[in-house]
């Protein structure tokens, strides 16, 4: 499999590395995606200004919990703010996800795909520069990651990501081409670094999911639904990895 992702520019490279600007890369959009939102993303792949993609470091994770929250972001952001291993946030409004990376970024969050191994994401909106005026652009993000089962109930996931800028400026658009060094490497700072974070939170609520629950419950920004809901949930999914394990 191959993971998808796109990104505006903000945020630090976590754990992606490397090959970011050897090639420039190809959207493979999966056969099964509805013609609608199949067109909504070659808007951007096919019209990029800049592209980027990179290989990931592998990391061992239980996998459920790593696509629980892959597919919910904002109680993810959550998480990750409560345990301090980042300052940004993903909510949501009536007309969707909304991440704030408190760095300049701006922008409407969306999952386009998700199956198995693979996820797309569409971002839309803004990046402002100290120096510069806003830039306003989107973003299709391709995801892919391999899954190997391992031991107690884990596997070893190793991503790979796709991103397509698309900068809605047209001054910015035909700079964005010369300096594609500079924008490259930043379209792949937001979903990046997010993904590298919900490895370690999913790692996290492995490991002791009572100091997650402590940490959550702390926070009186957490919704105290989304909060219980998705505890519980990762929790039990905790207890039968460990009935299986322990049976096996």
């Amino acid at each position: 499999m191959t993971i998808r992702v796109g990104a505006a520019g903000v945020g630090l490279l976590f754990i992606f590395v490397g090959s970011a600007l050897a090639t420039w890369p190809t959207a493979a959009l999966p056969p099964d995606l509805p013609e609608p939102e199949r067109a909504r993303l070659e808007q951007v792949t096919e019209n990029a200004s800049v592209a980027a993609q990179s290989n990931g470091e592998s990391f061992l994770v239980r996998d459920d919990v790593f696509e629980y929250l892959l597919d919910h972001p904002d109680f993810a952001t959550h998480v990750i703010r409560a345990l301090e291993i980042g300052r940004y946030r993903i909510w949501r409004e009536p007309d969707g996800l909304w991440l704030d990376d408190t760095a300049g970024a701006l922008v409407r969050f969306r999952i386009a795909y998700a199956t198995r191994g693979s996820r797309i994401f569409y971002l839309q909106g803004r990046y402002q520069p100290q120096v510069l005026p806003a830039i306003h652009g989107r973003v299709v993000v391709l995801l892919d990651y391999t899954i190997k089962p391992q031991a107690d109930g884990k596997s070893l996931i190793t991503p790979a990501m796709a991103s397509f800028v698309r900068i809605d400026n047209a001054a910015f658009e035909a700079l964005a081409r010369l300096f594609h060094a500079v924008v490259a490497p930043r379209a792949m700072k937001v979903t990046t670094r997010i993904v590298g974070d919900i490895a370690k939170t999913a790692r996290a609520i492995d490991d002791d999911p009572g100091r997650v629950d402590g940490a959550l419950r702390e926070r009186p920004d957490v919704p105290p639904r989304e909060e219980n809901t998705a505890l519980l949930a990762l929790r039990a999914a905790r207890r039968q990895c460990r009935d299986h394990c322990q049976g096996a």
